[in-house]
C-alpha cells in the first residue's frame, strides 16, 4: 500500500527534475525521467501537441539546441496523486537573456517500475495582466 504523503513527496521530486534537467539541457535526463509508452503526450506553450516519446525527444532535442539556456523560478507547484497517477499543477517563472515569462504547466505522472514517470506536460503562457485581455 502506498503512503500518500511520501507519493505527494516523490512526485514533486520527479517534478523538481523534469525543471533540472530543463535548465541542464540534459537529454539524457529528460530520457530517464519520462515514459517512453506509445501514449506521452507534450504541448510546449504555442506548439502543437506530440505523442509518443520519438517526438518528444525531438522536440527537447531542438530546444536544447537554442541560443540559451532555460532558468526556471517555479510558483505555486502542487500535486495530486490518484493510485498511479499525478499530476502537477506549477507556475514557470522563466527568466532569459531578453525577456521574462510565466507559462502555466500540468505535468502528469504515472508510477512505473516504482517510481514515477512523466506522460504528459502542458505548457501555456499566462496573458500579462496589464493587457486589456488580461
Amino acid at each position: 500500500m502506498s503512503d500518500p504523503e511520501h507519493d505527494h513527496d516523490t512526485v514533486l521530486a520527479a517534478n523538481q527534475r523534469f525543471y533540472d534537467a530543463f535548465e541542464a539541457g540534459d537529454l539524457d535526463a529528460m530520457s530517464d525521467l519520462w515514459s517512453h509508452g506509445p501514449g506521452t503526450a507534450c504541448t510546449h506553450p504555442g506548439w502543437g501537441t506530440l505523442q509518443g516519446w520519438g517526438a518528444i525527444s525531438s522536440s527537447w532535442f531542438a530546444i536544447f539546441q537554442g541560443p540559451a539556456p532555460a532558468q526556471f523560478i517555479l510558483t505555486n507547484p502542487q500535486a495530486h496523486v490518484s493510485g498511479d497517477v499525478a499530476w502537477v499543477t506549477v507556475d514557470e517563472n522563466l527568466i532569459g537573456i531578453h525577456s521574462a515569462q510565466t507559462v502555466a504547466a500540468v505535468n502528469i505522472f504515472e508510477r512505473q517500475g516504482g517510481g514515477w514517470k512523466m506522460v504528459c506536460h502542458h505548457g501555456s503562457p499566462v496573458a500579462d495582466r496589464d493587457t486589456p485581455d488580461g
